[in-house]
């Protein structure tokens, strides 16, 4: 007998300043981190009191588990729940098949290609259908829109003019994109799909934010740069939304809500941020609708299969 369940994959983050490094570690696989990064990072996550992300993951998961009516998992890469500990767990439970999504709409090989990279490398004693990107699916825009329209529309009324938006996504390396990566390509999509959902926005602008920390050149342009652009147009205000991120977490709530606003309120700017897509029925249906069609392609080609050696 078959017994599906989806597995939904993030990059995990500690809740506590205290474990912040253990976390450096497990990112760096064990090499030891400057002690000055492991400071600022603790720093920036004592600022915004914890990291949300895995609470607000199986927030997701269970509005996904509800739509489906199917168990839905969750595996991080860098923190607990541990992808490994999680697929001993399904197996445990007797899962069968799993549809694994990862919670980073977009392909890079830095991202989705370290979360693939693990779930295979466990060996997991199931079969695995992995969504490679799922950046355009249709419930994913509309539910960044509606964040979009909703946010936008509030912040132009509070600042007494139209406000200009900037779509934002997290860098990568240049040479992953001169390697063929979609990541660049695929942010801008989405940017363009949901900015087509509000046409009432106007004119938008696109940025990389949250460079890492490591050397070698990183894709911009940066937000920074882009505040200062509109800055000298004009602008008085910019109207953000991070449509690289599913969630609230430190690359949200530090360094937008803190950062850049900073940055920003210098340079005689206010910025506004729209509201993050956490337990949004929109996404949720969106992970929803994404796992099923999985789930029901898999269940027609072993009824196929079924179907031909009975002849």
């Amino acid at each position: 007998m078959s017994h599906p369940a989806v597995l939904l994959i993030a990059h995990g983050s500690p809740e506590r300043v205290e474990d912040i490094p253990e976390f450096l570690l497990n990112i760096s696989r064990g090499r030891p981190m400057p002690e000055a990064v492991v400071r600022e990072v603790q720093h920036r996550y004592a600022l915004i009191g914890s990291s949300p992300l895995t609470r607000i993951t199986r927030q997701q998961a269970d509005g996904v588990a509800r739509e489906l009516g199917l168990p839905v998992y969750v595996g991080m890469r860098n923190w607990r729940p541990f992808i490994a500990d999680t697929l001993q767990q399904m197996a445990g439970d007797g899962i069968t098949s799993v549809v694994a999504i990862c919670l980073a709409p977009h392909n890079s090989r830095t991202s989705v290609g370290l979360y693939k990279q693990v779930l295979f490398g466990n060996q997991p004693a199931f079969a695995i259908d992995f969504v490679e990107e799922w950046h355009d699916h249709l419930l994913l825009i509309a539910a960044f829109a509606e964040r979009l329209r909703a946010g936008w529309t509030k912040a132009c009324v509070e600042h007494g003019s139209q406000l200009p938006v900037l779509f934002t996504a997290h860098s990568v390396p240049t040479r992953t994109v001169a390697e063929g990566d979609p990541y660049e390509m695929q942010t801008r999509e989405t940017a363009a799909l949901v900015a087509a959902q509000v046409p009432e926005i106007g004119a938008r602008r696109f940025a990389f934010q949250s460079q890492g920390m490591s050397g070698g050149e990183w894709l911009g342009p940066t937000v920074e740069e882009t505040i200062v652009s509109l800055r000298e147009a004009g602008q008085t205000g910019v109207f953000v939304q991070p449509i690289g991120f599913v969630c609230d977490h430190v690359e949200v709530l530090f360094d937008v809500d803190i950062l850049f606003r900073q940055y920003a309120g210098e340079r005689g700017m206010k910025l506004y941020r729209a509201e993050s897509l956490n337990d949004s029925p929109l996404f949720v249906r969106a992970v929803a609708d994404l796992a099923r069609s999985r789930v029901s392609a898999a269940a027609a080609g072993r009824a196929g299969g079924d179907q031909l050696k009975m002849r």
